[in-house]
């Protein structure tokens, strides 16, 4: 039989889990809000460049529009036992202005270059301002592990 316990992890070690997961994930839950329309979420295919989460959606989706409008957002891996929360705002890059870098980076991860499709694409780029990690009850306490966009020790 296996245990159900929990084993505490210290906020340096839940960094590194958290940034470990944001290096190997494919999948976020974006959620966006419209100031008339209200909230709304999805999952996008997500990379992470060591600082910011890009993401690429249609350039009419409700995500586009709504990142447009209102660029708070909150991002979180969609793990519920091993919870990853990330808040921030939104900078919006239309396909033919994204940086060279992060649309190459994100066509490898995923074989799939936006650039090359017929549609109109928008790249959402998200630097973390707050990062919430947590497993189990014995973690809430100490969940907030960056502020202000600045990782906790």
């Amino acid at each position: 039989m296996q245990s159900t316990e929990i084993v505490r992890r210290q906020p340096a070690e839940r960094r590194r889990d958290t940034l470990e997961r944001l290096d190997t994930e494919r999948d976020v839950w974006v959620s966006t809000a419209h100031p008339d329309r209200g909230p709304h979420q999805v999952p996008l295919w997500f990379f992470w460049d060591g600082r910011a989460v890009w993401m690429c959606t249609s350039a009419t989706s409700v995500t586009a529009r709504n990142a447009r409008e209102e660029p708070r957002v909150r991002l979180a891996l969609p793990d519920t036992f091993d919870v990853v929360l990330l808040q921030g705002e939104a900078e919006c890059f239309p396909d033919q202005d994204v940086p060279e870098d992060a649309a190459e980076a994100f066509a490898a991860k995923f074989g799939w270059d936006p650039r090359a499709e017929a549609g109109s694409f928008l790249y959402v780029c998200v630097v973390p301002k707050s990062v919430h990690a947590w497993r189990g009850v014995s973690e809430l306490r100490d969940r907030l592990i960056m502020r202000d966009g600045a990782w906790l020790e």
